[in-house]
Formats: C-alpha cells, sequence, structure tokens
C-alpha cells in the first residue's frame, strides 16, 4: 500500500509541476528534479530507489491529500492525472514503443556532463535532459490517445524550456502511472479506497 500511494503521489507531483510552469512559468526546481530523476531509474530495485524517499515526494503527497479531501484547488491537476492514468493503458499495451522509451531514456539519463569541452552545471544538465526527453515524448508519447491537452498562459508556454520540462513532467507521470498499474493500482482503488488511501498518504507526511 505504502508502494502504491508514492507511486500515485508520483502522478499527481508530476501533474502539479505542470500545472504551475504552465500558469506561472516557473515550478519547483527540487521536486521537478525528482520527477525527472524517476523518470531515468530505469533499473531501479524498489519504489524508494525511483523516488529517493518519501521527502522527494512530498509536493505529490500533498496534493494528493488535497484532492482526495475535496479541494477544488486542485482540479486541473487531477485533471492531469486522470489523462496521465489513460494513457498508461494504450501505452502498455505498444511494446515496439515502451522498447525504444526504455533504449532512449537509458541514453539520456547517460548523457555527459561535458558538452562541446563545457562542464554543465547541475542545472543546465538538468536542462538538456529535459530538452532530450520532450523530443522523444513528442515522437512517441504524443502520438498516443488520448492526448493530454495542457491549459496555461500562452506567454508561458511559448516558452521552449518550459515546454520541455513540461513534457518531461507529463513522461515522468506517466512512469508513475505505469509503476501505479505495476503495484496493483486502477481506478477502483480510488473509487472505493480512498478512506484508506488518505490514511496512507498522511503517514507519508512529515510529522
Amino acid at each position: 500500500m505504502k508502494d502504491r500511494t508514492m507511486a500515485l503521489a508520483g502522478i499527481f507531483q508530476a501533474a502539479e509541476l505542470v500545472r504551475q510552469a504552465a500558469n506561472h512559468g516557473t515550478w519547483s526546481g527540487y521536486a521537478a528534479d525528482t520527477c525527472l530523476d524517476s523518470l531515468l531509474a530505469i533499473e531501479a530495485d524498489s519504489v524508494d530507489e525511483i523516488y529517493g524517499g518519501t521527502d522527494r515526494l512530498r509536493l505529490g503527497v500533498e496534493t494528493l491529500v488535497s484532492v482526495l479531501q475535496g479541494d477544488r484547488r486542485y482540479m486541473e491537476s487531477l485533471g492531469y492525472a486522470v489523462s496521465l492514468m489513460q494513457l498508461e493503458t494504450p501505452f502498455r499495451k505498444n511494446s515496439r514503443m515502451q522498447d525504444r522509451v526504455g533504449t532512449e531514456l537509458q541514453s539520456i539519463a547517460n548523457l555527459s556532463h561535458e558538452q562541446d569541452g563545457y562542464e554543465l552545471e547541475e542545472h543546465e544538465w538538468h536542462d538538456l535532459q529535459a530538452e532530450k526527453i520532450a523530443g522523444l515524448y513528442s515522437e512517441t508519447i504524443s502520438t498516443l490517445s488520448p492526448r493530454i491537452i495542457v491549459n496555461g498562459r500562452p506567454q508561458h508556454l511559448q516558452i521552449q524550456r518550459t515546454v520541455h520540462w513540461i513534457r518531461t513532467l507529463l513522461f515522468a507521470g506517466l512512469r508513475s502511472a505505469v509503476l501505479w498499474r505495476q503495484l496493483g493500482g486502477g481506478r477502483f482503488n480510488l473509487m472505493f479506497g480512498r478512506k484508506k488511501m488518505l490514511e496512507q498518504a498522511r503517514t507519508l507526511l512529515p510529522g
């Protein structure tokens, strides 16, 4: 149950960050790095290893708790989360796409910090990874149906870096949706297991 709740929090963390980026042009870098790292943790042995522990999922857990409590301020984030869960099915059924995504994400994970003789700062390296991931997303995930439509302010959605990160975050959210399904998650958990899930999510929040 804890692992499943962490995976669900991973979906909601990505969804809330997409909302932040699209509407405000800024987002929590720490939470976004967690999403990026989880997407590139191809061969992790545990859910804790994928996310780096519950502390790094705080934004996702807080968003999940708010949604489960019926807080309407997070309806947009909930919409993205539901879309990611729906997208998981066609992705899971497309083994050729899964193979390509796995291979290319591994290559992106291994990108060198040194580019054109210049040692990249950590944030520059993450931006480069996000750019590569966004390209992969456009060629693969965005061809699946239903397509996720991101709403926000045009001035933010016209900035290339923001678009790269939004696609990276959606990709990470899909990765969490796949994990959630693998751990036994499904619509019935959300519809009928809300109380248990809320209790479990609260235990993941720091005292």
